[in-house]
């Protein structure tokens, strides 16, 4: 059955939103009569996402994890002081640096004033706060536990910040021997290659097909070096537009599962993600076939946001998650399937979810320490195979030639 986000008013006239799955909208509209709620509006989930997907891509600038990390934590101290919401979002948008931000966090206040709820005003702003970061917050005010949830929210993202940052760190050394590579690459094509080429045309030597690719791009790049910007521009925005696509995404996502090394940092980081939103869910009160729903959707590898999602509906239907993620054993390690395990017979999922959670997040730092070591003999290798193919096709016709005059 196809799932719906929908809006819906209950009794009380108070509005509330959320995600089911129905054969159709009136279908949709039966089950929510039959919780005391109607029905105002429902898109497929599919659509939403897309829209989401439509809106962040076309957003000029991205909120930064760091700015959102501290709002979370400065509305957690504001609420413990006392400081109604309001006044609290009001004083958040002066300190905020982000435009996009300040504004967001100024319309929220506006509509929190007006009388709707807090987390029904954050998702008007789906290219800014995260699907996990607004169905928590709705939980937390649903219960009253809203500076507990802030505090698990804060959290989390400190965690996902700690391992981006090492990521960010182990990439910095490649990053540069690449850029570096393809600098001295470039320049070696438009000031070398064209002198080479006029030599081999005065002496009429008959050029193999590589010395004829590598003249010819030299050729090209000497002439229109203006382009060379354009070029990478455009490379890099198509590269981007592709992993908009169902099929680039899937490509992707299939390499780096495959690829030696990465593929078990990245099975490791999305392990780290999958326990760490899902404790954080499970902990502010979100039933867990709901909290298996919005992991699916937190989570960016397509793999991975398919077993979540699979696994949702067969916990819907009455199974067990420790038995159902049995299934996804290429994609998750043996230790979570098991620990899950115990966590459903001990009743103690979620703490032993973070706790799993943080051993996940401490493999990944380990594993970055290393990936530079790692890498930087794959690069060599890369790179002497790149200049070998130059030297090869640009040495090949004067051994041709000399050969000829013996």
């Amino acid at each position: 059955m196809p799932l719906y986000s929908y809006i819906a008013k209950n009794k009380q006239g108070e509005a509330k939103t959320g995600s089911l799955q129905a054969r159709d909208e009136h279908d949709l509209a039966i089950i929510l009569r039959r919780e005391g709620s109607l029905l105002i509006k429902a898109d497929l989930a599919e659509k939403v996402s897309n829209r989401k997907k439509i809106l962040s891509f076309l957003s000029l600038g991205k909120v930064s994890l760091v700015e959102k990390m501290m709002l979370t934590r400065n509305l957690r101290i504001m609420i413990i002081a006392g400081v109604s919401l309001p006044r609290s979002l009001n004083i958040l948008s002066i300190q905020a640096r982000s435009k996009k931000l300040k504004k967001a966090l100024k319309q929220i206040r506006e509509e929190v004033m007006k009388g709707e709820s807090f987390s029904e005003s954050l998702s008007r702003h789906p290219n800014i706060f995260s699907e996990v970061f607004i169905n928590m917050i709705k939980v937390g005010e649903e219960s009253g536990t809203l500076e507990k949830v802030l505090q698990v929210l804060t959290h989390q993202m400190e965690r996902e910040h700690e391992i981006k940052d090492k990521i960010k760190g182990a990439m910095i050394y490649p990053s540069v021997i690449v850029l570096a590579m393809i600098g001295i690459g470039v320049l070696m094509l438009i000031m070398v290659v064209p002198k080479l080429a006029e030599l081999f045309n005065d002496l009429g030597i008959e050029l193999p097909l590589s010395t004829r690719v590598v003249i010819g791009l030299g050729m090209f790049l000497s002439k229109f070096w203006y382009t060379i910007p354009f070029i990478a521009l455009i490379i890099y925005f198509a590269f981007k537009v592709s992993l908009k696509t169902k099929l680039g995404k899937i490509v992707l996502d299939t390499i780096v599962l495959k690829i030696p090394v990465i593929s078990n940092i990245i099975k490791k980081i999305n392990a780290a993600n999958t326990v760490r939103t899902l404790s954080s869910l499970i902990t502010a009160g979100v039933p867990i076939v709901r909290s298996l729903e919005i992991v699916s959707n937190s989570l960016g590898n397509t793999y991975y946001k398919k077993a979540m999602s699979e696994s949702a509906e067969r916990v819907q239907k009455g199974s067990k998650l420790g038995e159902v993620i049995k299934d996804y054993e290429s994609i998750y390690p043996v230790l979570v399937i098991q620990m899950i395990s115990v966590g459903e017979e001990t009743g103690e999922t979620s703490s032993i979810l973070a706790k799993l959670a943080d051993f996940f997040e401490e493999e990944v730092a380990n594993a970055t320490k290393n990936l530079s070591s790692i890498i930087e003999p794959v690069l060599m290798l890369i790179i002497g195979a790149i200049v070998g193919f130059f030297a090869v096709s640009m040495i090949q016709p004067m051994y041709s030639m000399l050969g000829s005059i013996e």
